[in-house]
């Protein structure tokens, strides 16, 4: 395989969702952004790996992406010139504490 394929192909990806969030999704009060794309060597799958704010609306924002992962793959082999098009599984990324711990 070719060396950086993969990253090349996640990249790609995030950019191609970015714009579909930002065009056919409304999240309800909750700011989505795609931190990175991790694809495996074989570009048979992707983890979209997300940043939300608030972190409670998570499991909603989630809940939504997965029902309609199948819609965003169906549309990335229309927008996207890779063979095979990974098949999307999304991950919340748990922001950190350090900001909210009092120094003594």
């Amino acid at each position: 395989m070719k060396p950086y394929r993969n990253l090349k192909a996640g990249s790609l990806i995030e950019d191609e969702l970015g714009k579909m969030f930002a065009r056919d999704f409304n999240f309800e009060g909750a700011l989505v952004t795609i931190l990175d794309v991790l694809v495996d060597e074989k570009l048979l799958h992707a983890t979209v790996r997300l940043g939300i704010i608030p972190y409670e609306k998570g499991p909603g924002v989630y809940g939504m992406l997965t029902r309609h992962a199948a819609d965003l793959h169906h549309q990335l082999v229309r927008k996207l010139n890779i063979k095979p098009v990974p098949f999307l599984k999304f991950e919340i990324v748990e922001p950190e504490k350090s900001a909210a711990t009092p120094a003594a």
